[in-house]
């Protein structure tokens, strides 16, 4: 995109050189029109001694007057260089830190977005709009490198499931006769539904973030009863029990993502449990929210490991799994590291807030809280 073309004025510096020589000027200006104004009441006629032997030297009203404006034209003169010398200094000087904003606009252009101004000095305007530009450039700087990762773990998931296909065709064609086809086949459905599976999540987190969702009136308990039977068989294939409280919980959203939501959080917490046959647990409630009146929740907890509250941070990261960027060995309970990503796209399409936190005892708790329904 190329630089709007502007007309060419005089810099900032100097039009703020030019105000302050013309306050100046003016004060001036006004401070000699009332002396001009006074002098009106000299008697205008000449001063005597009141001894005749005496001669008086005085000046007459006239000579005052043209005394006094000789004195000013040379007054204002002094005044008006002083002004233009003062007031370029002065400008310059407030002015300052607006050049340090604005080299560090320019390397922001650049791409150097790791520069800060850090502007010292007491609170004003500009340490005010520095602060604000450098949690600009922070913020910045995060979500490019968030891109510069998602980019790159997106190429990276993307190739592996392609790799692997090649992998199975090639050998496939170096030694026909000895193949088990089914066997082949088998392995080919579960890796392209996984590459299918990957670009339908990526799809679906493009979409969360060009275009709002259609929102209506909804139950989150509804949504998440739908996404309890949807994972119902892989819980029990794995030997997890799902332990559920379903509450109404009116809301104003979409019951599509929503139920994704629901389900994703369910998938989480069964993949990212204890081991099968461990006696892993998942709870499920929905309500309105106990700790924000006005809010309904849905809150998904489940066994598993020791957790940070740095590592848990992370999570919501695109491509970052629970053993975190290296898939699970078993593929019951392999994720592609969107799930929690897409739930906290679907939070904030809702207005909503995502809250994960780890157990004492192991296991993660994450809760989705969202506006109620919207009065009429």
């Amino acid at each position: 995109m190329t630089a709007r073309k502007r007309p060419h004025r005089l810099t900032a510096r100097m039009r703020l050189t030019l105000s302050y020589t013309l306050f100046a000027v003016t004060a001036g200006l006004l401070s000699l029109a009332v002396v001009y104004v006074g002098m009106r009441y000299v008697p205008n006629y000449p001063l005597t001694s009141s001894n005749p032997r005496y001669r008086s030297d005085a000046p007459s009203r006239q000579e005052i007057l043209h005394s006094l404006l000789t004195a000013s034209g040379y007054a204002l003169a002094l005044l008006t260089a002083v002004g233009l010398v003062g007031g370029w200094l002065i400008a310059g000087r407030v002015l300052r830190p607006l050049q340090d904003i604005t080299r560090a606009a320019h390397r922001a252009a650049s791409g150097a977005l790791e520069h800060r101004i850090a502007l010292a000095g007491p609170r004003d305007e500009f340490t005010d709009l520095s602060d604000a530009f450098d949690e600009m450039l922070a913020r910045l700087q995060r979500s490019f490198e968030a891109q510069q990762r998602f980019a790159a773990n997106a190429s990276h998931e993307l190739r592996t499931p392609l790799a692997i296909t090649h992998t199975l065709l090639q050998v496939a064609a170096a030694d026909p006769a000895g193949q088990d086809w089914r066997l082949l086949v088998t392995r080919l459905q579960d890796t392209n539904r996984r590459a299918i599976e990957i670009s339908e999540a990526l799809l679906q987190l493009a979409d969360l973030g060009n275009a709002p969702p259609d929102l209506a009136p909804t139950d989150l308990a509804t949504a998440t009863g739908e996404a309890l039977a949807a994972v119902r068989d892989e819980a029990e294939a794995v030997g997890i029990t799902l332990t559920a409280d379903l509450r109404p919980a009116p809301a104003t959203g979409n019951a599509v993502l929503l139920r994704q939501a629901a389900v994703n959080l369910l998938h989480n917490a069964l993949r990212h449990n204890l081991p099968a046959g461990a006696g892993g647990r998942v709870t499920v409630a929905t309500g309105a929210d106990p700790e924000r009146p006005g809010r309904v929740h849905l809150t998904v907890a489940n066994t598993g490991p020791q957790l940070t509250a740095d590592a848990v941070a992370t999570f919501t990261e695109p491509f970052l799994r629970g053993r975190g960027r290296t898939a699970e060995t078993d593929p019951s309970r392999r994720g592609h590291g969107l799930g929690l990503a897409i739930v906290a796209a679907v939070a904030e399409a809702h207005h909503g807030e995502l809250h994960l936190t780890p157990e004492s005892s192991g296991g993660l708790r994450v809760t989705l809280s969202l506006p109620g329904p919207v009065e009429e």
